[in-house]
């Protein structure tokens, strides 16, 4: 029976894909989360699950860094992408970071599970239609290193990290994970190692690197 945990903020988008999933693969054991944080604890729970379904633009993600802390704690487990935003350039970097796999929002039930069926098979997927331009985009050199890095870190660092991509000071990220200052600057240093960066405005400038707009929370002009 394969299990599968769809992440996504939205919750009519997950009680719909959860629905069409198990019409789809009516033996499969689905479960939700709204947030990361609420992936990771399902996933340390229930570390025999076998795919996760990730909304790309998931709030506090940081965009790929969401998908490259996922795979850096639980490697054993495939992530798909799950996004309406279909740029060919941004499903590569999804691929350079781990990614098994990208389906659009939009997709039809029978992409949907050929999908599910590509990834349960430990194969890549990404929509025929997407395929070709995908295989065209450019991908930069330096995703495949980097997402290696931040696989490298612990899930406190990855905590500490988002903490700092929203601009929060040592002592404020102290009392936000109820440790002590100075374990936070000991994570800051061996964040800054592993991550190649000096400072906290380097550390800053590979965050937002690795950020996707996400059209579909576009403000209305």
């Amino acid at each position: 029976m394969p299990r599968l945990l769809i992440v996504d903020d939205h919750p009519l988008y997950r009680l719909a894909l959860a629905h069409t999933v198990r019409e789809l693969v009516p033996d499969a054991d689905v479960a939700e989360a709204e947030t990361l944080d609420d992936a990771r604890v399902h996933l340390a729970s229930a570390p025999d699950t076998d795919l996760v379904l990730l909304d790309l633009h998931l709030p506090g993600s940081y965009g790929l860094m969401g998908l490259a802390s996922i795979r850096g704690e639980f490697p054993a487990v495939a992530v798909v992408m799950i996004s309406a935003h279909d740029d060919p350039a941004v499903i590569r970097r999804a691929l350079a970071f781990g990614a098994a796999g990208f389906i659009p929002k939009r997709a039809s039930p029978a992409e949907l599970k050929a999908g599910l069926r590509a990834v349960l098979a430990c194969e890549d997927f990404v929509p025929e239609p997407l395929r070709e331009a995908v295989a065209r985009a450019s991908a930069s050199p330096s995703d495949g290193e980097l997402a290696a890095r931040l696989a490298s870190l612990s899930p406190q660092q990855f905590r500490v990290l988002g903490l700092v991509a929203e601009g929060r000071l040592n002592k404020q990220i102290a009392d936000a994970l109820g440790i002590q200052e100075r374990t936070v600057k000991a994570h800051m240093t061996a964040i800054f190692e592993r991550l190649g960066v000096r400072n906290r405005t380097q550390a800053g400038v590979l965050l937002r690197s690795l950020e996707l707009a996400d059209p579909a929370r576009a403000p209305v002009e």
